[in-house]
């Protein structure tokens, strides 16, 4: 039986889902780690954009602490060593000093899990990153990367990375099932603005609902700036909550999947929500980028596209029961290689394997589980501490 395991996460938001596809990642992942067995406290700075749009207050998996500031988050330092393992996450504000002092303070291992692998390695290179620095990564035992291929080569060797290992994102397959619900759109897209990813976006959707006045399509996701003309057939939500994604991706005939230019140079880099819709049964339109053929098989479970008409054609032309049997087919797949359990099995085996290294494979929770146990974790936090759940 693998051991229990207390892990203490230092992330981006597991509150909100706002603008961001970190939170979501973080729920599917350790929800499915603490189903099995493992402990998880979850430590997010308090950040007003979040708590304006918190949809998950109340984590039913984990505790959820909110901290003002760094000075604040040393308040729970005996949490954070005495963990078994600790994970700094990518995009965490001042993530640099915090890592920094976890590396300081703590006496076994210290991961970190980016989730922005390509970015982050475009930041180190341009040393213009506030949660990394090119000295931190030699520390950071495992480095769990959500991008593949030769970026995880390229921690190792040039930044001395002990073993950086690919952990890509997931879904929550409890949340993300099919639907029995008509389609209202042709063709829907789910993300949050990005200039970068504008241009395909454009081409990729934006462009077929001029050209096919006779169809719908929608966009849904924050921060899209009010200066974009869209057609008159494109409808637009500001935000759909994770509760509401299975609706939206049932309510388009195609999701369309479209990718950051850092990820799509560097390849091997899923996004959250091309597993959703997986997870959803929904058929996938997805621009192309070296590793998408491991992740799924191009013409069998998704559809890659590099043009207006390619789009138009599928549209117009695809039988309904081809389509169908796509959006099946990648579910199938989803279920057997990507599932929130499969990742968190990943993470399991990858935290093992760490603390091994470091001669502290499950100490800590053996003695949480153990009759008569005093382990410091369980006195009460600070009193300061703006704890959700707990």
């Amino acid at each position: 039986m693998t051991r229990r395991l207390s892990l203490a996460v230092i992330g981006l938001t597991l509150s909100s889902s706002w603008g961001n596809g970190h939170a979501t990642t973080y729920r599917a992942l350790l929800r499915a780690f603490a189903a099995r067995g493992h402990r998880v406290t979850f430590l997010e700075r308090d950040q007003p954009w979040y708590a304006d749009h918190r949809d998950l207050p109340d984590p039913d998996f984990c505790r959820l602490i909110l901290y003002r500031d760094r000075r604040h988050l040393r308040r729970f330092r005996e949490l954070i060593v005495e963990a078994d393992m600790a994970i700094i996450g990518s995009y965490v504000a001042e993530g640099a000093a915090i890592g920094r002092w976890v590396q300081g303070v703590r006496r076994g291992a210290t991961g970190f899990y980016d989730i922005d692998t390509p970015i982050t390695l475009s930041g180190l290179r341009g040393g213009r990153l506030d949660y990394l620095s090119p000295e931190l990564v030699a520390g950071y035992d495992p480095y769990l990367s959500f991008t593949g291929g030769p970026a995880l080569e390229t921690l190792e060797t040039r930044y001395g990375a002990p073993a950086a290992r690919l952990l890509y994102c997931t879904a929550d397959e409890r949340l993300h099932r099919p639907l029995s619900v008509k389609p209202r759109f042709d063709l829907g897209y789910l993300g949050t603005y990005s200039a970068d990813r504008q241009p395909a976006l454009e081409r990729l959707l934006v462009e077929p609902a001029r050209l096919a006045p006779d169809l719908s399509f929608v966009v849904a996701g924050p921060q899209f700036p009010e200066s974009i003309d869209w057609p008159a057939n494109v409808t637009r939500y500001s935000h759909v909550s994770p509760a509401d994604h299975p609706a939206f991706y049932a309510g388009c005939r195609f999701t369309l999947n479209v990718t950051r230019s850092d990820m799509v140079g560097s390849g091997f880099s899923p996004s959250v929500r091309l597993f959703e819709a997986a997870a959803c049964a929904s058929p996938v339109l997805s621009d192309r980028w070296p590793g998408i053929e491991n992740i799924f098989t191009p013409g069998r479970e998704i559809l890659l596209v590099e043009e207006t008409r390619e789009v138009l054609a599928i549209l117009r032309d695809m039988a309904e029961s081809e389509r169908l049997a796509l959006g099946k087919a990648a579910r199938r797949r989803f279920l057997y290689a990507h599932s929130s359990d499969q990742r968190a099995g990943e993470l399991e085996k990858h935290l093992l394997e760490a603390l091994a290294r470091h001669g502290r494979a499950g100490k800590q929770a053996d003695m949480e589980a153990s009759p008569g146990s005093t382990r410091a974790a369980a006195r009460p936090l600070p009193t300061e501490a703006v704890v959700l759940r707990g």
